[in-house]
């Protein structure tokens, strides 16, 4: 299913890539890219000949219907992994084994350190979890990975993709086997993690924002609610004032 996605995704969207020679032929390595769109984890693996395995919520391999069979279907062919996100620690440890696993095979595994889309387009955090303790348990190279306008083709809501060329900068890869053995010291999975970002950071062009996307995400969610609330008691004040 990959290559009968991979081929329209390619022909209707044209999307550019810059840097397909730092993907191995073989062997295992692990893919880092900034997040900016649901449509990441098709476009990245169109461009390239290996399979990707990516991180995806179970919801997606189990809803019920012909609606979620075709869901899970498509899901299953594009190299989605489904993992049981329920329990924060239970979320984070299910998908460093599983990514652990795939790497073991000597296959690609694909990774968001932003850990969430992007709200607004600029480059957020890199959580040290997952993508620092995967790579120090596995000695697997990481290899930086940009998006370039995924988030115009499917803004964040939209259901209808819209016909814009989206791009693809991939960098070298980068070998933290110097760190191996030490994935639990923390200030070493942030060191490698801050690494990883910069790189990406460089790709990509993109703004850094030093928080986490998912603050991010509840500061713009409170910011609009804030809004509203201000709106509403505008309009009342407006309805009180015509009242007298």
């Amino acid at each position: 299913m990959k290559f009968s996605i991979g081929g329209p995704l390619k022909l209707a969207f044209r999307p550019w890539v810059e840097g397909l020679e730092n993907i191995p032929a073989e062997g295992p390595a692990i893919l880092a890219s900034n997040h900016l769109s649901f449509s990441d984890s098709f476009f990245l693996p169109a461009v390239l000949d290996r399979k990707v395995t990516f991180i995806a919520k179970a919801e997606y391999f189990t809803s019920p219907g012909v609606k979620g069979k075709l869901t899970a279907a498509f899901f299953k062919g594009v190299g989605q992994l489904p993992v049981d996100r329920s329990g924060a620690r239970g979320a984070g440890e299910a998908a460093i084994r599983s990514g652990i696993e795939v790497l073991e095979r000597g296959e690609l595994f694909g990774i968001y350190p932003e850990g969430t889309r992007s709200p607004d387009g600029r480059l957020y955090r890199g959580k040290p979890g997952g993508l620092a303790r995967v790579a120090l348990a596995t000695g697997a190279p990481v290899i930086p990975v940009a998006m370039i306008d995924t988030e115009k083709v499917q803004p964040p809501g939209k259901i209808v993709p819209k016909m814009i060329r989206p791009g693809i900068r991939i960098g070298k890869p980068l070998d933290f086997t110097r760190y191996q053995g030490m994935e639990g010291d923390r200030f070493i999975l942030r060191s490698v993690t801050d690494e990883v970002m910069y790189e990406i950071m460089k790709l990509s062009g993109q703004e850094y924002v030093d928080i986490y996307a998912t603050a991010a995400k509840r500061q713009i969610a409170e910011a609009a609610k804030a809004a509203e609330a201000a709106k509403k008691a505008e309009a009342e004040q407006v309805k009180k004032a015509a009242g007298k």
